[in-house]
């Protein structure tokens, strides 16, 4: 089963609390929360939610 990643937005103008990330199995290795962007405000600073 493809992997999914809950990612937040930790920048003081987003709005948005969190997003989930669906990938295929095709995804490259070395592909990390760094590679992504906020779907909200477009902003870089993202970290992965740990559960």
């Amino acid at each position: 089963m493809p992997s999914t990643m809950e990612v937040k937005c930790v920048s003081d103008d987003c709005e948005l609390d969190m997003f989930e990330n669906h990938y295929t199995y095709d995804v490259p290795d070395d592909h990390a929360v760094e590679d992504l962007s906020c779907p909200y405000c477009g902003g870089s600073d993202l970290v992965e939610i740990e559960v």
